[in-house]
């Protein structure tokens, strides 16, 4: 039996409004064929639900599974369904400011085509960026040629420092743990990833980032391009340390970013991030519909589907800036009486206005690990307990518990019994315990993944799903490297922002007795840099013009071929004063990271 306002087709309807047309086939590849983006393999979703499927989840998927060309207003259309956002264009004098970008090249190319072919060859004369996410960023080459296109490219202040810190400095992690969220390799279909509760999923093309040339620094700031003035509210430490809405006061439209979506959103992202302010978060809320309920008659966002009519928009903008305030508040309150991070997310629920509704379900974010992010902002990692201060690392408490229990014969007997009587969670909790004391205990690694399947299965919230889901399949067929292509990322960074990820490379303990100083002249930038290996740290900073002439080397290079130096220790063509070896003995203290290390295995 389903739950009570699933006859409710308001959602289908907004979600239907405004079409023109799909790409057909919804297939996305790249330059060599390779397919990047699938929409038509989410076909299976218009059948009848399975068991193995949530029936909110199955409804929201649904929902997201939508693709095509969209009127929001007049002038402004949506591409959705071509990647885990929305490209948004509106329309100019001249030609189409394009908003948000999606993930990689290849889908932004096919949005804006799609669009092309429905409205006309029109140029894009604007680049606009909503916040500091690869998702609104990634596919820039795919609209625009900074080398042939001079169009301005506006994004909220702060956004290049903190796509590079999210995207490059913790990279290889959050890849690797976004694709336990993202389903990345479990197949599409009603027994792997049915979408993502904020899309149907993540392209696999190719990501860009190319810098903004307008910078937002302010709420109520004004700018007009093509002949389209844009009104902003500058939203930091929300969805995204550096993010903005926007309202266009000429079409009455309310673009919320990625700051109101249909959808409980992440406090705290399951493949990791910056703890989020949901306490501000719910602040900037409450300000938008302070400051432009009155002037909109749709709100559109960077996920999802538009809200029409004034009502209906502050009746949605107060439903979110409630539920964000509500976990703030209660987790501050609990955690005063003394609770913890997991002891608060068992005990916390909703009011029966936010649980009913839709837009505030946890599909993406949820109530559980958002309490727990709200409780680590506050008061960190340790939940007051001495006996948490220095814990054994997971591979020697499981051994400790393992042999205190009995044995992994026990623990996986135990565990089946607990899982028979309806309590997979701690099934799962003694069985990560067996795993990591005997990974090679064929028993315990199958009734684990057997337990993930099921708590996946009956998970509302799709990120939940897809982790549980994926932890099962690497338990039976170990980890499946997803192979991307290659970022255009590293290109667009500052010298500086290149040398912070040499830093966080460098083996500290094997350069503890290196001591390197190498001058670094970019000629094409005209600029001058020091760096020096010091006590097991690689530190840089500006300087004023080439050395002195007491460093080990110095090096005369362009930014493409210091590139090249760090990616693969090419030093063919550079010019330069002293010891070149001095370069080989920085680059073997530093560790390259594993894309495919452990994480339900030790």
């Amino acid at each position: 039996m389903t739950e009570p306002g699933y006859e409710d087709g308001t959602d289908f309807g907004d979600a239907d409004r405004g079409f023109v047309g799909a790409l057909v086939p919804g297939v996305v590849r790249d330059d060599r064929g390779r397919v990047v983006w699938d929409g038509d393999a989410f076909g299976f979703l218009e059948g009848e639900r399975p068991d193995s499927v949530h029936p909110s989840l199955w409804r929201q998927a649904r929902l997201c599974a939508r693709q095509g060309l969209y009127e929001v207003a007049a002038g402004i259309y949506q591409v959705r369904g071509l990647d885990l956002s929305n490209m948004t264009l509106v329309e100019g004098e001249r030609g189409v400011v394009v908003v948000d970008p999606l993930v990689s090249a290849e889908t932004a190319a096919a949005a804006l085509a799609l669009y092309r072919e429905h409205r006309g060859e029109r140029p894009v004369t604007g680049l606009l960026y909503t916040h500091s996410h690869i998702d609104h960023f990634g596919g820039a080459l795919g609209v625009i040629d900074p080398a042939r296109d001079d169009v301005p490219i506006l994004a909220p202040e702060g956004f290049l420092e903190h796509s590079v810190v999210e995207n490059v400095y913790a990279g290889p992690a959050m890849l690797r743990r976004g694709m336990y969220y993202s389903g990345a390799n479990l197949g599409v279909g009603p027994d792997g990833a049915v979408g993502m509760g904020l899309g149907a999923a993540v392209s696999t093309g190719t990501p860009s980032l190319v810098p903004p040339t307008v910078d937002v620094t302010r709420t109520g700031q004004e700018e007009t391009v093509d002949g389209v003035r844009f009104v902003f509210q500058l939203t930091p430490g929300t969805e995204a340390p550096s993010e903005m809405n926007f309202l266009l006061p000429a079409h009455r439209a309310l673009c919320m970013a990625e700051n109101a979506t249909h959808t409980m959103h992440n406090v705290l992202t399951l493949r990791g991030a910056v703890v989020r302010d949901a306490r501000v978060w719910s602040r900037y809320l409450n300000e938008a519909v302070q400051l432009y309920a009155d002037r909109a008659d749709v709100l559109f966002a960077s996920h999802h589907w538009p809200t029409w009519g004034r009502e209906r928009i502050v009746g949605y903008l107060s439903e979110q800036r409630d539920l964000y305030a509500y976990m703030h508040d209660q987790t501050l309150r609990l955690l005063n009486r003394g609770l913890t991070g997991p002891e608060i997310a068992e005990e916390l629920r909703l009011p029966e206005g936010l649980e009913r509704a839709w837009s505030t379900r946890g599909y993406y974010g949820s109530l559980s690990h958002n309490v727990k992010a709200i409780y680590q902002r506050y008061l960190g990692w340790y939940d007051g307990n001495p006996a948490s201060l220095w814990e054994h690392p997971p591979v020697e408490s499981a051994r400790r518990y393992v042999d205190t229990i009995g044995g992994t014969d026990t623990v996986v007997a135990r565990a089946r019994a607990y899982a028979d009587d309806g309590d997979p969670r701690f099934a799962a909790q003694l069985l990560r315990h067996a795993v990591f004391a005997d990974p090679a205990h064929a028993g315990a690694r199958e009734l684990l993944a057997s337990v993930f399947q099921r708590l996946g299965e009956g998970a509302e919230n799709a990120t939940w799903r897809n982790c549980y889901l994926t932890g099962a399949s690497e338990l039976r067929g170990g980890v499946a490297h997803t192979g991307l292509a290659a970022s255009g990322m590293a290109a667009m960074l500052t010298v500086t922002q290149l040398f912070d990820t040499v830093s966080i490379r460098v083996d500290g303990l094997r350069a503890a007795a290196l001591s390197v100083v190498i001058d670094w002249n970019i000629t094409d930038l005209g600029e001058t840099y020091r760096t020096e290996v010091s006590n097991g740290v690689f530190v840089h900073w500006p300087t004023a013009g080439e050395g002195d002439g007491t460093t080990d080397l110095t090096l005369r290079l362009t930014k493409a071929q210091l590139l090249g130096l760090l990616a693969y220790g090419d030093t063919d063509g550079i010019d330069h004063d002293g010891d070149l070896d001095a370069v080989r003995r920085v680059m073997e203290v530093l560790e390259r990271p594993d894309p495919d290390f452990a994480i339900v295995t030790p």
